[in-house]
């Protein structure tokens, strides 16, 4: 029998939507229910493609005993954190808090007003029934202490959630961020820290941009090497493109095999930036593939891009994690037959033993084969037949704040790689996005084939949906894209912003036991961060010293993890890269907008940290920065200036590639 979930927007919910627990969506209802039956509630916290939701969800959920249990003496509340990130990020501060740290699934015991008063993840059936039972033997017989103590978890968070004024990020700061990523970084095995390893898309982004600004080699060899160990191991989806969520040892082997949109966008990002910078044909590789990726995997119908894929697939009524993925040497011979079977096996590390479980490995490509023509040839095979496996399921819902980050990289990437069908893609979705998800003039955060959801969008939406709207005006040179993204970084400082700083939420949002205001670069941008990029961006092309005031406010907001633990502010350093560098502006007049004449190509392929351009005609309308900037002798011209400051103009390709190397 079907509970309150079926109906859901949310893929994650109607995962849950035939358990025999009586869940409740997040709001009102459940909430006036706890308050009527005078019992607590019991708070899920998960996402789609999480494994070990799917672990707990058949341990407990669909389990009759643990059923009993809590509609017996609970309101259960099941909340997608990808849907609403602001319940996520308050109930995982009180996580952190109580625990000293978090993760999904995401289990908090809550009274009717929404204080905590206990909180973990995965719990398995017999420590949940005992949690259960304590809990409410308390809430039964000790009711008032437990009240007094939730009371006071809510206060202590209310101050944990507040970080304080910041102080401006300036260049001695940077260079000690820098200095402090070289002395965590893995020198065996590339990266940061130890297992698991994530991928640090944000911190190569400011690595390679603090390399563009100030020659840094030692920046760009911590790039070069995680890129190249990142492509070459088993998180890297050898075969098919795109990246894994994480790797569960610190050698990159064996992924947690989930795929994310906004991972994906932002290695994407990482990889074309590091092949503009240095022309590797691995960076070109990985970049092409990734991009290739998000356009057969994870687009929509309308052309939107969905959320992520399971970790785990569907076998014979079980989830299996990473069973589409792995490999065994007799499977390799399967399909393509004793020599090239042996060979491939050889050449993708598949041995007896495995890599993986139950003698199965990950595909590894630790060096470029030998026969590029034989590869491509065994990969489209084994690609075929891999395809023909159970695949896993894909969370279709669409995400303001990842379809900005993946429009952005794909604006960059057509660009750089010269497939304008990738920049075509990115105009299709924001197109998509700005027509369903601004409804009355406010932003939503979700979608789902055609239907949008209910929950307003946060910072982080407003941020990264305005960065690809920008990345979308420097690919195409198009007005319009400037012009929307000026609407949504209206609505961002209308509503986020007040004289205490920005919030991850709007002034009339739902009012939580805390009002969340994250500082970290962690899965993805921080709400601060993004806005602080595409602010400074947005600056740098209408002169707006206002935007520019505000985008500085935002970074400094986060120079405390800047000092203490900068592999957690890459987006904010990246942003403070740009800022040191100017971020210098590129106007040329002669060239149609949008043309791909040999001024705009040379700027394109620059790598200076938020480097804007605009092309078109002098005084063109729209376009502050070309106004007043004439033609010379009649010539196609290109001004490189700062803060609209310019030097003297150039009306030669190799003249503009020297004054933007010259201005380095």
């Amino acid at each position: 029998m079907a509970n309150r979930l079926t109906d859901s927007l949310s893929p994650y919910l109607r995962q849950h939507a035939d358990n025999p627990v009586d869940w409740f969506e997040w709001g009102e209802e459940a909430f006036a229910q706890a308050r009527r039956r005078d019992v607590p509630i019991f708070l899920s916290v998960g996402y789609a493609a999480c494994h070990w939701c799917h672990v707990m969800a058949h341990e407990c959920f669909e389990d009759e005993q643990v059923a009993r249990a809590l509609n017996a003496g609970w309101v259960s509340v099941k909340v997608d954190r990808e849907e609403r990130p602001d319940i996520d990020a308050v109930y995982m501060l009180a996580t952190q808090a109580m625990t000293g740290q978090g993760g999904w699934p995401m289990t908090v015991l809550i009274t009717p007003d929404g204080e905590p008063f206990f909180a973990g993840t995965y719990l398995p059936k017999p420590q949940l029934l005992q949690l259960l039972d304590a809990a409410g033997t308390a809430w039964r017989e000790d009711h008032e202490r437990l009240m007094a103590s939730a009371s006071s978890i809510a206060g202590q968070l209310a101050g944990i959630a507040d970080p304080g004024p910041g102080t401006p990020v300036d260049e001695e700061q940077v260079a000690l961020a820098v200095h402090s990523l070289r002395t965590n970084f893995d020198d065996a095995r590339a990266g940061f820290g130890g297992a698991p390893k994530f991928p640090p898309s944000m911190t190569l982004e400011h690595l390679l941009r603090h390399h563009a600004r100030t020659g840094d080699a030692d920046a760009l060899a911590m790039v070069e090497r995680t890129c190249e160990a990142m492509a070459r191991g088993g998180i890297h989806d050898q075969l098919a493109g795109s990246f894994a969520r994480y790797s569960v040892d610190s050698q990159w082997v064996v992924p947690h095999f989930e795929k994310m949109l906004y991972d994906n966008a932002l290695l994407l990002r990482v990889y074309t930036h590091w092949y503009r910078q240095t022309g590797s044909p691995l960076a070109a590789r990985v970049a092409g593939s990734t991009a290739d990726f998000l356009l057969r995997d994870l687009r929509t119908g309308d052309g939107g891009f969905a959320s992520a894929l399971d970790a785990d697939t569907s076998v014979d009524g079980h989830s299996v994690e990473g069973a589409t993925y792995v490999w065994t040497p007799a499977q390799l011979v399967e399909v393509l037959g004793q020599d090239d079977g042996a060979r491939a096996a050889r050449l993708l590390e598949v041995t007896p033993e495995g890599t993986f479980e139950h003698g199965a490995s990950t595909l590894q490509l630790l060096h470029d084969p030998h026969d590029p023509q034989w590869w491509e040839d065994v990969r489209t095979r084994l690609l075929t037949a891999r395809d023909e496996r159970p695949q896993p399921a894909l969370d279709g819902k669409v995400v303001t704040s990842w379809n900005g980050l993946a429009i952005a990289a794909l604006a960059d990437t057509g660009v750089t790689l010269q497939r304008p069908e990738l920049v075509e893609a990115a105009a299709t979705a924001a197109r998509l996005v700005l027509a369903e998800h601004l409804v009355d003039g406010r932003l939503r955060r979700t979608s789902l084939a055609g239907r949008v959801g209910g929950a307003p969008a946060v910072l982080d939406d407003h941020g990264n949906l305005a960065e690809g709207l920008l990345a979308l005006h420097r690919a195409t040179g198009e007005t319009a894209w400037l012009e929307q993204a000026a609407r949504i970084l209206d609505l961002a400082v209308r509503h986020f912003h007040d004289a205490d700083g920005w919030h991850d939420t709007p002034v009339d949002g739902e009012a939580l036991i805390t009002r969340p205001r994250g500082r970290t670069d962690n899965a993805e941008p921080s709400g601060v961060s993004a806005i602080a990029g595409a602010l400074l961006t947005h600056s740098a092309l209408a002169g707006d010293t206002g935007y520019r005031a505000l985008a500085e406010e935002a970074v400094a907001s986060q120079s405390r993890i800047i000092t203490h633990d900068p592999r957690f502010a890459g987006w904010a350093l990246a942003q403070a890269e740009a800022m040191l560098d100017g971020p210098r502006q590129v106007a040329i007049v002669g060239e149609d907008e949008g043309g791909s004449g040999p001024l705009r190509a040379v700027a394109q392929a620059s790598p200076a940290p938020g480097l804007v351009i605009v092309t078109g005609p002098p005084d063109a309308p729209g376009e502050p920065l070309l106004a007043d900037r004439p033609l010379v002798d009649g010539l196609t011209t290109a001004y490189v200036c700062r803060g609209f400051v310019c030097d003297r103009p150039v009306t030669d390709a190799e003249s503009l590639q020297q004054a933007l190397a010259r201005d380095a």
